[in-house]
């Protein structure tokens, strides 16, 4: 193994670069928890703990390492990934802090995406509420479901409102079993001033009320998920363990991900920060010990398994894209496999390259749209938050950031010219915000498809959609959050727009079945234009179309211009039935009769009678205006179940069932008008308090009320 610090820099400066070669010492970790829980402020303290820094900044001064972004500096909470690496005990420790708030969930899967284990910091005052912020159980869910290792670190203890005994019940209450406590915490009065630890009994004589029935139950835990079946035998027959072994049985419960250690913490005063330390080094695994996600080559065929190798075959993932005003875009990358090294030939692939299109969410169905390219490397840096310090190289499980990759994008994957692979993309939500965007002036227009292509290609829960039918440049957000960020990156950026109302695509039909005629007849000298056809239109059910039918005979229309009635009337239904010029749908024509003329007939003459007729049946039998409606699904809280079921009604929805969803769930199926959930994004988050998830796709038209 190798660590160093560059040649002449003192350590603890801000140009410290902790680098290693040996994957085994290596730990990435990513900080998890609700907003304003200290998961910033925790990664500040042990960076100067640490001495990775000269002292710690503070989120409310807009001074930390990893709240860099000045969206993040405004709002005083973290709004994208952040990586801020540290040196102890030889061990390289990546800390990758996530942004809290829901609208950056897609900050938190490419996070999750990018380490090996999870780190949960709850404040120490949730405990008086009662219960863990439900955001925050289901993140845990979402790391059990992948078997990633997590402990939990409570935080804040200093905090007015600390309750550190009842937030650790509340922790075991939400995570279910394997959640126990290493340290309790010393007090003198009511200030906490150390802790003491459970396992060790130290220090010795400060063992704080209940720490013999603590250490009971934690070592009752540890033996739990011992692979030394007779660890519990020789514990229960009176015999006093060694601490070294019930150390390695925990550290391996710890690593496996069936074992969660909590950690007090109080970051101001550093207490529990070398405890944590301990269990971020010795607990939670090294890139060797955790499976590496699938890989196939770039045209789909299978590939072997890949490891942490530093040896092995180059793939790694960018895990976000940002731009720099003096770097150009910058790509964080997780190496999975192989080396990066500087001044080599890598090739990018996109990753949406190879996804069918049945399988895409976009309502076009999608289509390939990644790209695949090689690209020359210049330099490799470590990130310290926005900081870039150039190094030698990065080895498998490492993280690192590259500069100017001009085709790469969040979710590529970086390998070799010679073998290109494509790692499987994670899984991100989906954007149900709509935020219509316009320049606001002619000048800005340039800027504003500039600035949103780098956007969008940084940031994968963002959708782009130019809407063709409302003439509207759509931004799919998150959130209200998500989008003030995103709007503020594009004025940043040059682009000075303004946001309107979004407008929902209509359709219409007619409201009766009629016999109309087309008649275009012309004659201004020379040759002329005659054409005439007998339609008779009908209304169809919901979602039927548009139907053609031609019962023409006796060649009152000749056989080669009966297309060309049709292709009128396709045409009309393109444009519309009224000024309005809402596309028309689900009708029948039957074209039963007409006439012709041998010279001036011709393919555009009955064109233009088709579409006449088509217009004249729209004034005789009058138009219905369609809405289009989506299918909705909502997971949702028992707890929260009549305020959804209630407020869908309000929207006009139609309930069509209800399923179990998982303990304490509900899965709510609707259909609801699309023009009503222009902002349900927003308003279920704040029905049940975060906990809601919903998706929606397009159900069908039906009528629009008058």
């Amino acid at each position: 193994m190798a660590v160093r610090a560059d040649a002449g820099q003192r350590a603890g400066s801000r140009s410290s670069v902790p680098t290693v070669s040996d994957p085994t010492r290596v730990r990435n970790v990513v900080l998890v928890g609700p907003s304003g829980s200290g998961k910033t402020t925790l990664v500040e303290a042990l960076l100067a703990h640490a001495a990775a820094i000269p002292r710690a900044g503070a989120v409310v001064e807009g001074t930390t390492v990893c709240d860099h972004d000045p969206a993040a500096v405004r709002q005083q909470r973290s709004v994208a990934l952040s990586v801020a690496p540290l040196l102890h005990e030889d061990t390289k420790i990546n800390m990758i802090d996530t942004p809290g708030y829901g609208d950056f969930v897609g900050e938190l899967r490419a996070g999750l995406r990018a380490a090996d284990a999870a780190l949960f910091v709850v404040p120490a005052n949730e405990g008086r509420e009662g219960a863990i912020d439900p955001a925050t159980v289901a993140q845990w869910e979402e790391c059990a479901a992948v078997g990633m290792p997590r402990a939990v670190v409570v935080a804040r203890c200093d905090h007015a409102r600390a309750d550190l005994e009842a937030t650790i019940a509340a922790c075991q209450d939400a995570f279910g079993s394997g959640v126990a406590p290493l340290y309790l915490p010393i007090r003198e009065g009511e200030r906490l001033t150390g802790l003491y630890g459970l396992l060790t009994q130290t220090p010795a004589g400060q063992a704080p009320p209940g720490a013999e029935d603590g250490r009971g139950e934690l070592i009752e835990g540890i033996i739990e998920q011992s692979e030394d079946e007779s660890l519990m035998d020789r514990y229960l027959g009176g015999e006093e363990l060694d601490v070294t072994t019930l150390i390695d049985d925990l550290e391996t419960a710890v690593a496996r991900g069936t074992f969660h250690p909590v950690i007090p913490v109080c970051a101001s005063s550093r207490i529990g920060l070398d405890g944590l330390l301990e269990v971020l080094v010795g607990g939670f695994p090294s890139p060797l010990e955790r499976p590496l996600p699938p890989v196939t080559g770039v045209d789909g065929t299978a590939h072997p398994s890949l490891t942490a190798d530093p040896d092995g075959p180059l793939a790694a993932e960018v895990v976000r894209t940002s731009a720099d005003a003096y770097v150009g875009r910058v790509s964080l990358v997780r190496v999975f496999s192989g080396t990066l090294r500087p001044e080599s030939t890598v090739h990018v692939s996109g990753h949406h390259v190879f996804i069918p299109a049945q399988r895409r969410e976009e309502p076009d169905g999608g289509g390939p749209d990644g790209h695949d390219a090689d690209e020359r490397l210049a330099h490799i840096y470590a990130p310290l938050g926005a900081t870039l310090r150039e190094v030698d190289a990065c080895v498998a499980g490492d993280i690192c950031a590259l500069t100017k990759l001009g085709t790469a994008e969040t979710g590529d994957t970086v390998s070799d010219t010679e073998h290109p692979l494509l790692l499987s993309c994670w899984d991100l939500p989906q954007p149900l915000l709509p935020v219509a965007v316009v320049a606001r002036t002619r000048g800005d227009e340039d800027a504003l498809v500039k600035t949103l292509g780098k956007i969008v290609a940084a940031d994968p829960t963002l959708r782009l959609e130019r809407n063709q039918e409302t003439h509207q440049t759509v931004l799919w957000c998150m959130g209200e959050a998500h989008a003030d960020v995103v709007l503020s990156r594009l004025r940043s950026g040059g682009a000075d727009v303004d946001t309107e109302p979004v407008r929902v695509p209509m359709r219409e039909t007619i409201a009766a079945p009629a016999r109309v005629t087309g008649r275009h007849v012309k004659q201004s000298g020379g040759h002329g234009q005659y054409a005439v056809c007998h339609v008779e239109f009908e209304p169809l059910s919901r979602g039927a179309g548009f139907e053609f039918v031609s019962k023409v005979v006796g060649g009152a229309v000749p056989t080669q211009f009966i297309p060309s009635v049709e292709k009128g009337i396709r045409a009309q239904l393109e444009r519309g039935l009224t000024e309005a010029r809402h596309p028309a749908v689900d009708l029948r024509a039957t074209l039963v009769d007409g006439k012709a003329h041998s010279v001036d007939s011709s393919d555009a003459a009955f064109q233009t009678a088709g579409a006449l007729a088509l217009r004249e049946a729209a004034t005789v039998c009058g138009t219905i205006l369609l809405e289009p409606f989506d299918e909705v699904t909502v997971r949702v809280p028992d707890e929260h179940l009549g305020a959804v079921l209630g407020d869908l009604s309000g929207r006009r929805g139609r309930v069509l069932g209800t399923d179990i969803a998982g303990p304490g769930r509900t899965l709510v199926r609707a259909e609801v008008p699309c023009a009503e959930l222009r902002r349900y994004a927003v308003d279920v988050r704040a029905m049940t308090s975060g906990a809601a998830t919903f998706t929606r796709r397009f159900a069908r038209y039906d009528t629009a009320p008058t």
